[in-house]
């Protein structure tokens, strides 16, 4: 071996060297063998593994109210029927519509008066005749009387000028009869509200001739509507006057009542009694708007009819509603409504064990406010519900437990 190989070796092992005890010092002192620490770390593939991350709950107590569901009519409460009382009038003027709130003897039509007003001058002569007449009778009867005693007269003349007084006398207070009856005939050429209230049908139209008695508005009285609930005959006892109620429409609107009075009697096909409910809220006006010039007439008068219109919103009588009777309150156990998971036609809940699965409880479910329901069966205080994913986990399944994700809009 020459000397340049010789001097390459060694210096390769000196290099080796220099690596090997380089290594040896930086090397930690606590490494393990190969196979000591980093295998202590990898995951075991046998362990099972969590199905799901999720958030629990544990039931929370509540006051809830108790209600009572019931559905009915919507009707008014006292409906008026307003009608002609003068036959063979020609009707001049309408000056009301539907839906127009009116005033207790507001003038809502009018009547051409021209016949009626020539009829009450010519009884008012009548009646002026008559009592001219009725003076000259009594004057004669008067001057009879004074030659009773002296005999120029006999005993029957004298009587046949005192009847022809009395008959005179009559005739008087028979055409002031008709003078009043006239009279009424001409206030009569003007319909006037009965009551307070809201117009809610019109017949009238302007031009036609109508007799005595034809309908020609319909009144709600005092703009006041009721829910007419049908009660079975076994919840009955549980009302009484004064219970709160609640009224929703088909759109959703909801209205506040009270009972104002349940049925004496029970309809015996259905075994159901009524109740009547008065919902004050239900006629609401709008305010105060332009009136409506009445038809055939150019000048409006007698109280400014259609001037506040009602908003009539989503009661209307003749609707059919749904409603709650407010019974009261009671205590009560709930969980988030996410947490009920229904399946083959009945309610559960999945509660976590301490071992970290969970278990699939079948509830029976109450009452519901807001996102919240009652669960009428028994669970522990303590219990943790599963809220989030719920609905993803079969019984047994092995889950993790998360915190809650914070409400939008918290502080962090």
């Amino acid at each position: 071996m020459t000397r340049s190989k010789r001097n390459l070796l060694i210096a390769a092992l000196l290099v080796l060297a220099a690596a090997l005890a380089f290594w040896l010092i930086a090397r930690p002192s606590g490494d393990a063998p190969a196979g000591g620490r980093d295998a202590a770390k990898a995951p075991d593939p046998a362990a099972p593994r969590p199905a799901l991350a999720v958030t629990v709950a544990s039931p929370e107590p509540a006051e809830l109210s108790v209600t009572l569901a019931a559905n009915g009519n919507i009707a008014a409460w006292q409906e008026a029927s307003i009608g002609s009382e003068s036959s063979g009038l020609k009707l001049a003027e309408v000056r009301v519509n539907v839906g127009d709130v009116v005033k207790k003897g507001q003038v809502l039509a009018v009547f051409t008066g021209d016949t009626v007003r020539a009829d009450v001058a010519q009884a008012q002569a009548s009646l002026a005749e008559a009592e001219a007449q009725a003076a000259d009778a009594a004057a004669n009867a008067e001057r009879a009387r004074t030659l009773e005693k002296t005999g120029a007269l006999s005993q029957q003349q004298i009587n046949q000028y005192v009847t022809t007084a009395q008959t005179a006398q009559a005739r008087v207070q028979a055409a002031r009869a008709v003078v009043a009856a006239q009279q009424v005939r001409s206030r009569n050429t003007q319909v006037l509200a009965p009551d307070d209230g809201v117009i809610s049908a019109r017949g009238a139209t302007v031009g036609s001739v109508v007799n005595a008695g034809t309908e020609l508005f319909r009144l709600v009285r005092q703009g006041r509507l009721e829910w007419r609930a049908e009660v079975t005959s076994a919840e009955l006892s549980r009302i009484a006057p004064g219970t709160p109620a609640v009224v929703t429409a088909a759109s959703g609107e909801q209205v506040r009542g009270t009972v104002r009075t349940v049925a004496p009697t029970v309809d015996p096909q259905t075994r159901n009694a009524l109740v009547y409910v008065d919902l004050p809220g239900a006629l609401q006006k709008t305010g105060a708007s332009a009136a409506r010039p009445p038809e055939g007439a150019s000048t409006p008068s007698g109280g400014g009819a259609g001037r506040e219109a009602p908003s009539l919103g989503a009661i209307k009588a003749g609707m059919f509603a749904r409603g709650d009777f407010e019974l009261g309150k009671s205590n009560a156990q709930t969980v988030p409504q996410a947490a009920v998971v229904p399946r083959d036609g009945f309610n559960n809940v999945m509660v976590v064990q301490p071992d970290g699965r969970v278990q699939q409880t079948r509830v029976e479910t109450g009452r519901r406010v807001g996102d919240r329901v009652e669960i009428t069966s028994k669970l522990p205080a303590d219990a943790r519900i599963v809220v989030q994913g719920a609905g993803f986990l079969n019984d047994g399944d092995l889950v993790r437990v998360v915190d809650a994700p914070a409400p939008q809009g918290a502080p962090k």
